[in-house]
């Protein structure tokens, strides 16, 4: 199907292009082909009426649990910091099957979407019982809602009784683990450009994984050539755990480990030193910051003015620990938390946009066909209408406006040429179907 978007009222490609007004852009199938301020000549299948968008590029999420849709809100954790928070919830979680995976996967899908996501990540590191399918049916789920993902094969091989975090019950073994990397990497890892699907490995965290599953793990990722994620440096109770086990901090154990290397990207970063990050800025480490996650545990401000020149992205990290699945809240908090600890010109709204957009596609090494809008790029694209109540006054910058005022949602969604949301709906006909189930899932496992 070919489109023509034209009379765009503000264009922000993140591209050499820039910014462009009254701009038109030709999506052909699921690649862009023109984008420009000459409306092209031709046959167009779909012409839309942009005259009071503004058009940016898809947002890419870095970092997700999408099974913790399930449990946002717990009440006896709304106040808890992460290990407690862990604690208590893995005998929540120690339930998932197949179903409530598929289930909350299409939740949060549906949530990312309407907040302008068009590709996501996810760490799925809990296999209760060795359901091994619940990655399967993850997949299945984001599927069913259209984006663009690339999931990560996590994975914990440290229980309780090993001085680790989780209980025995949502563990696994190396033998186990390491076929299942396998076995999701050859089924589901497509290395084509446009790919709708690609694997990443992703041990959970130093408190939850030993340092034999670390090495294995970026043994396999180097032998298959996908990247590696793990959780790093997130609280300080973290910090004093690798101390006592490994007498190192998180950083320096990386290193140790050999996953300090441009295949890697670490969630949160959060208590980290100026030495830590010129080591992560030299071995060309991706970040992804996860501000709405940091504040809701107490977990701090990650140092991300310090971290210009690597690849940073945004994450909106898992929605027990954030409860919303909400990308531009995501790109505005990051932009407001900076600001709170080194003043107001620590971010702009364009720099927060960035880091939603052109940096998740960095981080994921997907820059070369998602990110931005130009010519040969994907057909992933999102609108805003600016001609409504929230944007009202507020249109000297019509781009910063969806950061600094309350954007709330997208009007229009497009992945890989397919609309997904349009006139700011869901395109996806069992939705209340899927809240109704998405709750009667929670309450059974709630009251376990």
């Amino acid at each position: 199907m070919k489109y023509l978007f034209k009379d765009i009222n503000f264009l922000e490609t993140l591209s050499k292009q820039g910014e462009i007004e009254d701009a038109c852009v030709v999506v052909d199938d699921n690649v862009i082909t023109y984008v420009g301020k000459v409306q092209p000549e031709g046959k167009f299948d779909r012409i839309v009426d942009c005259s009071n968008m503004v058009m940016l590029p898809g947002f890419v999420n870095t970092h997700h649990h999408f099974y913790q849709t399930l449990t946002r809100n717990v009440k006896s954790v709304q106040s808890a910091k992460l290990f407690d928070w862990l604690v208590n919830l893995y005998e929540i979680w120690k339930n998932l099957d197949e179903e409530s995976s598929y289930v909350s996967a299409t939740i949060a899908s549906c949530e990312m979407a309407l907040s302008g996501v068009t590709t996501s990540s996810d760490m799925l590191y809990l296999y209760p019982y060795g359901r091994n399918a619940i990655f399967d049916e993850e997949i299945k789920g984001v599927s069913h809602v259209g984006l663009r993902f690339h999931p990560t094969r996590g994975s914990m091989s440290m229980s309780k009784k090993d001085g680790g975090l989780p209980p025995d019950s949502v563990v696994q073994n190396e033998n186990e683990i390491l076929s299942e990397y396998e076995r999701v990497i050859s089924k589901y890892h497509d290395r084509s450009k446009y790919a709708m699907t690609r694997i990443a490995l992703a041990p959970c965290s130093p408190f939850s994984v030993t340092e034999s599953l670390m090495i294995k793990t970026l043994e396999m990722a180097k032998k298959h050539g996908v990247l590696l994620h793990t959780h790093l440096a997130e609280t300080k109770d973290e910090e004093e755990f690798c101390l006592e086990k490994f007498g190192l901090r998180p950083v320096d154990y990386m290193e140790k480990l050999g996953w300090l290397n441009p295949q890697v990207w670490f969630a949160h970063t959060v208590h980290v030193s100026d030495r830590d990050i010129e080591k992560m800025k030299a071995n060309d480490v991706g970040i992804s910051h996860c501000p709405t996650s940091n504040m809701r545990l107490g977990s701090g401000i990650a140092p991300i003015s310090k971290m210009k020149g690597m690849r940073l992205s945004l994450g909106i990290d898992g929605s027990a620990s954030n409860d919303t699945s909400n990308m531009i809240l995501e790109a505005r908090n990051a932009m407001l938390l900076q600001r709170v600890k080194y003043g107001p010109d620590a971010m702009t709204p364009k720099e927060a946009l960035e880091m939603a957009s052109m940096g998740g596609a960095r981080v994921l090494r997907m820059d070369d066909y998602i990110g931005s809008i130009e010519v040969g790029k994907a057909a992933d694209l999102v609108m805003f209408d600016m001609n409504k109540l929230a944007f009202a006054g507020g249109l000297d910058d019509p781009v910063g406006a969806i950061i600094m005022c309350d954007a709330q949602k997208v009007n229009f969604n497009m992945v890989n040429g397919r609309v997904i949301v349009e006139d700011g709906n869901l395109k996806v006909e069992d939705i209340d179907y899927l809240i109704k189930r998405q709750n009667e899932i929670s309450r059974k496992l709630l009251k376990g």
